[in-house]
């Protein structure tokens, strides 16, 4: 292989040991050693410059290939005491999926060691239970389709699964207490405004081994696709928030249309906006909001929905303090789902620690018939792309947030919900409940003059909105009364909460898609 490239920078001695034993090593592939960012960042510059070309998939077999079936591929299990570093007794270790069903690309791994030599780790089916599946004579796979990162979240006897990456650029965490929800991306490319979206991919990762006193663990990727290439920089740091800091370089191969930041893709089939005739199940969501905070300090609010048609919406800023798809309903009682326990699924917020420039945050939500598919995506747009070639760097923080989570400091949103009540709506009318809670509104007596602002944005008339304290639980009632002027384009409304010439609350945006 070629010795991995480099800035013009001082060599750090784990760079420069990286580096002798790549070359040693001669192979004629990408390197497996290059552990560092940058040594990485230089690989994916020097890809770019050349065609893509894409990954075959695992061999077709009867025991490790796309052939299985969903239970036969879920019968085929990672026998624990084979986890990476459970022998050495370290806070960390590593478990790897094997290939199959709907995951059948294979990506290269490597074990990067104190002295900075990386180890590529070569597929083993001996780290498998096949369980009712026929045990292969041969090793059908030339690697493993992923892997999850076990650490000591919950409790001191058990080390709890706190990461995964499996399938394309796609990850996702927990924190204390959590259970799998949303997902990560690494990136999301030409979702909308192109002929078809396109997936980048994790091709090669780098594992750096931890210490025995580390309480965080760090992962470099390579990704590679038709349009583009990348490096990233994943450091997980576990607990009641999970923190995963990332760090990004990309490199265009030709132009994309849209280039998604951070993406973040989650579930919503029903809610207290939106309930699902039938279903005993009050809510059925993995998220049920969009956060930002734009640069100006304004906090913005939208539920999510499940549109019959997809809808993209987005919130356009010269500048980006945060965004995240948000799971606030904490309360069983609004699920009432014993096995699936939405919940307990994390909330994740996105706070950019470089600059990001002006962009827009965007919002897309398409129609899902049930809770099996992700019908939500949420991802940064800068307004500006480099050219072909050059180099584009962002860096984030997403935390993965459990019952404390991310709120604007005066108040929010805390449910919506559309329809009449005894007192019936006039001809054309609807009404939607929106209430609110925090420490700006708690402090205030119950007759105080709080009133909304609301704004009618497109396609709406506002008739009424009435504001008062709920004195069975000490939130504050928004009912707004409208009417939409053309059943065939969408509403959207704003309103936030004043009193007095102070600002109390985030800003409520609500966008109901064409009838």
């Amino acid at each position: 292989m070629q010795r991995p490239g480099r800035r013009n920078r001082p060599f750090t001695s784990v760079a420069l040991q990286s580096l002798l034993v790549c070359a040693a090593l001669a192979l004629t592939s990408l390197p497996a050693c290059a552990a560092l960012f940058d040594d990485v960042a230089a690989q994916a510059r020097q890809l770019a410059e050349t065609p893509f070309k894409a990954e075959r998939k695992a061999a077709a077999g009867p025991a490790a290939s796309d052939a299985l079936t969903y239970d036969q591929y879920r019968d085929i299990r990672f026998r624990p005491d084979h986890s990476l570093w459970r022998d050495e007794k370290l806070p960390f270790e590593v478990q790897f999926f094997h290939p199959g069903f709907v995951n059948t690309e294979t990506v290269k791994i490597n074990e990067v060691t104190a002295d900075g030599a990386a180890h590529p780790l070569a597929f083993d089916m001996a780290n498998f239970d096949y369980g009712h599946n026929k045990t292969p004579s041969k090793a059908l796979a030339s690697g493993y389709a992923g892997f999850r990162v076990h650490f000591n979240l919950n409790n001191a006897a058990h080390k709890d699964e706190v990461v995964v990456f499996l399938g394309a650029s796609y990850f996702r965490a927990v924190g204390k207490d959590q259970r799998y929800g949303l997902s990560a991306r690494g990136l999301a490319v030409d979702t909308v405004g192109a002929g078809a979206e396109e997936f980048p991919r994790f091709t090669e990762y780098w594992l750096e081994k931890p210490t025995a006193n580390d309480t965080s663990m760090t992962v470099t990727a390579l990704m590679d696709s038709k349009n583009l290439t990348g490096v990233y920089r994943f450091v997980v740091t576990p607990g009641t928030d999970t923190v995963v800091d990332v760090q990004s370089r990309l490199y265009l191969r030709h132009a994309v249309t849209t280039l998604g930041i951070a993406p973040l893709t989650s579930m919503f089939f029903s809610g207290e906006n939106q309930p699902q005739p039938g279903d005993f199940r009050p809510e059925v969501h993995d998220s049920d909001g969009l956060m930002v905070e734009t640069g100006t300090g304004e906090w913005l609010w939208r539920p999510l929905s499940n549109p019959k048609h997809t809808l993209t919406t987005s919130f356009a800023m010269p500048s980006l303090k945060g965004f995240g798809l948000m799971q606030r309903d904490r309360s069983y009682t609004s699920y009432e789902d014993d096995e699936a326990r939405y919940e307990l699924r994390p909330s994740a917020w996105i706070t950019p620690t470089s600059d990001w420039g002006p962009g827009r945050v965007e919002l897309v939500q398409l129609n899902t018939v049930d809770e099996t598919n992700d019908n939500i995506v949420a991802y940064w747009v800068p307004s500006r792309l480099p050219a072909v070639g050059e180099p584009i760097d962002f860096s984030y923080r997403m935390r993965w947030q459990g019952n404390e989570q991310q709120h604007p400091p005066g108040a929010w949103v805390t449910q919506s919900r559309a329809g009449h009540s005894f007192a019936m709506l006039g001809k054309g009318e609807e009404q939607l409940i929106v209430d609110f809670t925090g420490p700006a509104l708690a402090s205030l007596p119950a007759d105080a003059a709080v009133k909304a602002i609301v704004t009618g944005v497109a396609n709406v008339d506002v008739v009424s909105t009435n504001v008062y304290r709920n004195d069975a639980n000490g939130t504050w009632r928004l009912a707004l009364r409208f009417k939409q002027r053309n059943a065939d384009e969408p509403v959207e409304l704003r309103a936030f909460l004043q009193h007095g010439n102070d600002i109390l609350s985030e800003t409520w945006t609500h966008v109901i898609p064409p009838r």
